[in-house]
């Protein structure tokens, strides 16, 4: 006696040997031995042979139309051997009703399974729809295929194009145009990225990061500076100084100016003079929507995307000629010692007398610090007193005047697809100027707000952990009590905030966020996260247009200084690689590189260790 029973899913046969009640022994058709549960007999036969059975059964299985089986049921629930008597006309032989049996378990779709060898014909709607999905998953998955055979042809589809940065930025693998483009990926050996440029769809590798920045962070921007008004700021005094602004070439938000005036008692009156934008829109306005969005101006070598619309930069910014509204903060000083000796801070008109920049003055950096005042140069006695002061101020935080002396900073100008690199000492005497006297004034309006009881965001800093806080706060770093961003309200949203609440205070009325303002909190927690992620989008296009630098300038060679481990840093640019062929070395070793490639798709060079370079 032979048996086809049912074990994990699938039918078996084999000849019994023994039997009880509840169990049997039986014989595999390749002689293994194995005992199994009466109640997974299914079928007991005698002919076929046992070898033959299985084999017969699924050749005559496969010659039935699952429909027309599925005709012959009826409602009701019914055994294999029942549909196998009126399906054949007769009382079925073992291979009859083992096929039947293939047949049922196969189809899954046209017969549920309701117990061992039992079965129900699917209902009539329900046989429809699941045929309906089966052939909507054919049509998809011949779909792909044909998608994928035209990108690996080097050419992307229309329905791929349409979703082109959702593909390459956001691919949703539930979709057909992901999986196509991940078949075509995988047939080619290319990443997506790479298959659509060498299709001729992304203009330029530049385009591919920069638009993965503006997908995450600036999506639907279209039209969003329309119909966006600036307020004309209230009527202000007109301050009887002439003030000049220090910037890049490239800076169009000039958030502050400087002025210096002698006054009747010999002192003289320095002014700290910053742009005014919280007196154009308040909180909650359609203006500050669209800036507490964006929360800080993005930079990007070449380019920048600027926190505030065109028309409020355009407005407020200290541009030259002008009379512009400001914050002012003034710093009676005494010539002799530099001492502060007097402050005052107002909200008036300044006239901008000059918009001064680094390339037209960058000669009194080497003439400061041979303490030569040559007169040259347009408000260079007053930029000389202005770094003498500077020295004082940073004197007076228990800093040292030359603790990054040595450090080196870069400015990045791309101009028709060529990429500068300028190399700038970081602690200049033109940079410590305008850094000591913003710390200044950030230092005075933290202590203010603090001391009126205002709420503001701060900048603290202990045990070497710099933070944002409500709470005012000592900046151990910078060596002051007192420490808030108010001196860039046209490029940061945290300086704006601070710059409200600064004019709610000399104003005397109430700051629009109070103590324990759910907004403050939120405002600075966003902050903090989004400018963290521009600057982390800004070092990588740096590193992208070193890069590109490399290739304009057919750098083959190039030396380095190894860092840590076999991390080393190019000289002349700050470009920062890995090289896994370099050997032990010391740290501050100057090594030779050889350029093994460059993938600007990747962001990234393959350098290979020549030799040791004599320091």
């Amino acid at each position: 006696m032979n048996v086809l029973y049912e074990e994990t899913g699938s039918f078996k046969v084999g000849a019994v040997l023994a039997e009880s009640d509840a169990s049997l022994q039986v014989e595999a058709p390749h002689g293994k031995r194995s005992k199994i549960k009466a109640a997974s007999v299914l079928l007991r036969f005698e002919k076929p042979p046992l070898s033959e059975l299985m084999d017969k059964a699924e050749a005559l299985a496969a010659g039935m139309e699952t429909d027309f089986l599925w005709q012959c049921c009826r409602d009701a629930e019914f055994s294999f051997a029942d549909l196998a008597r009126e399906y054949c006309g007769h009382a079925p032989d073992a291979l009859e009703a083992a096929a039947i049996l293939i047949k049922l378990q196969s189809a899954p779709m046209y017969f549920y399974r309701k117990g061992k060898g039992r079965f129900r014909a699917a209902p009539g709607d329900t046989l429809k729809a699941a045929l309906a999905g089966v052939e909507k998953k054919r049509a998809q998955e011949a779909q792909i295929r044909a998608w994928s055979d035209e990108l690996q042809r080097g050419r992307v589809p229309d329905a791929l194009m349409a979703i082109l940065p959702q593909l390459l930025y956001q691919p949703d693998r539930n979709r057909v145009e992901t999986k196509a483009l991940e078949l075509a990926c995988e047939a080619s050996g290319l990443s997506a990225a790479s298959l659509i440029e060498r299709a001729g769809a992304l203009p330029s590798s530049h385009d591919y990061h920069l638009g993965a920045f503006l997908f995450e962070y600036f999506p639907r921007e279209s039209g969003v500076f329309e119909n966006i008004a600036v307020d004309e700021p209230p009527s202000l005094p007109l301050a009887d100084v002439l003030a000049f602004s220090l910037d890049d070439v490239t800076t169009t938000e000039i958030d502050d100016a400087f002025s210096l005036t002698r006054l009747a008692n010999g002192r003289y009156r320095v002014g700290i003079h910053i742009a005014a934008p919280a007196l154009g829109f308040t909180p909650g306005s359609a203006m500050d929507k669209i800036a507490r969005a964006r929360l800080s101006t993005a930079y990007i070598p070449g380019q920048k995307i600027t926190m505030l619309p065109p028309q409020v930069i355009e407005r407020y910014t200290l541009a030259e000629g002008r009379e512009c509204p400001a914050v002012s903060l003034y710093l009676d000083i005494n010539p002799l010692s530099h001492l502060v000796e007097g402050q005052e801070t107002r909200v008036e008109r300044v006239k901008i007398a000059a918009n001064l920049r680094h390339h037209q003055v960058e000669a009194l950096d080497a003439a400061f610090l041979a303490g030569e005042e040559r007169g040259e140069l347009p408000f260079e006695a007053e930029l000389f007193f202005l770094w003498k002061l500077a020295l004082e101020l940073e004197a007076a935080r228990s800093k040292q005047p030359a603790a990054h002396q040595d450090r080196v900073d870069y400015n990045f100008y791309v101009e028709n697809e060529r990429v500068r690199i300028v190399e700038r000492k970081r602690g200049a005497p033109l940079d410590k100027l305008v850094s000591e006297l913003m710390i200044s004034a950030n230092n005075n309006w933290g202590r203010l707000l603090a001391d009126r009881g205002v709420p503001a965001i701060y900048r603290a800093q202990s045990g070497g952990k710099v933070r944002m806080t409500t709470v005012p706060s000592p900046h151990q770093g910078l060596g002051v009590s007192h420490y808030i961003w108010a001196s860039s309200p046209l490029r940061r949203y945290i300086d704006l905030l601070n710059q409200w609440q600064l004019l709610a205070c000399l104003a005397g009325s109430a700051p629009p966020f109070g103590k324990n303002s759910a907004d403050l909190l939120a405002a600075m927690r966003e902050f903090e996260l989004t400018y963290a992620a521009y600057d982390h989008f800004q070092g990588k296009m740096e590193h992208y247009w070193c890069l590109r630098w490399l290739q304009q300038e057919q750098v083959t060679l190039s030396k380095a200084q190894v860092l840590r481990d076999n991390l080393v840093k190019f000289e002349g640019i700050p470009l920062y690689v890995r090289v896994p062929s370099l050997p032990d070395l010391e740290v501050g070793s100057r090594v030779l590189l050889e350029i093994e490639g460059i993938d600007l798709i990747d962001n990234s060079v393959k350098a290979r260790f020549k030799e040791l370079v004599e320091n």
